[in-house]
């Protein structure tokens, strides 16, 4: 039977899920991991629900049908929880230029330190003059990165400098992925440019 960690885990070395159309349910790992994951004409569901309600709420061949909202608010509705975001998601799994300079920072005030505090474990932080990067573990446990570039630092490629320094510090060969709102332009631009690549989509449910 299939887990999430392990089709994140095969997702991250360029091997997802075939693109057949199908909706694949799962237990979630953990209480962080309850969402649908979309890939290529692939869908990933892990709540604790059962297949056949699945199967009955999504209409039959809507490829794009579990990341809709009607889909979306039945799930919600059946697990008790609520839509965080959805987030267009990339995956780094090698260095990509020389290590940053960091410095391990400590900024609990800082409101993506906050964050991620919130929603994901094992969360560090470092610091850059005009930058912060952030990393903990996540989704089945996967290592996610968020950065923040303070406003009179934007438009340099520090964000891009960020993202790609995630992939350093983490343990060798531990992809790092990282989850943008679709319409921050920018954002996508850095990750892209810091050679992440798109992995897919998801809509994490937290609790209400």
């Amino acid at each position: 039977m299939a887990d999430l960690a392990g089709l994140l885990s095969a997702a991250a070395a360029d091997r997802p899920p075939p693109a057949d159309g199908t909706v694949t349910v799962v237990d979630p790992p953990d209480p962080r991991s309850v969402g649908v994951f979309a890939f290529t004409a692939h869908h990933v569901i892990s709540a604790p629900v059962e297949p056949g309600w699945v199967r009955s709420v999504l209409p039959a061949g809507d490829l794009s049908a579990p990341l809709n909202p009607p889909f979306l608010t039945a799930l919600t509705a059946r697990t008790g929880r609520r839509i965080n975001n959805i987030d267009a998601v990339f995956v780094a799994a090698a260095p990509a230029g020389a290590p940053l300079d960091l410095r391990p920072g400590t900024d609990a005030e800082h409101a993506r330190v906050a964050r991620a505090r919130a929603h994901r474990a094992d969360v560090r932080v470092w610091t850059v003059p005009g930058g912060v990067l952030v990393l903990g573990r996540g989704v089945a446990g996967r290592w996610e990165v968020a950065v923040e570039v303070d406003p009179a630092a934007q438009d340099r490629g520090l964000g891009r400098t960020l993202f790609a320094g995630a992939v350093h510090l983490v343990p060798p060969g531990e992809p790092v992925w990282a989850q943008v709102a679709p319409g921050n332009a920018a954002s996508i631009r850095a990750v892209l440019a810091a050679g992440y690549r798109p992995a897919g989509a998801e809509a994490l449910l937290v609790p209400a």
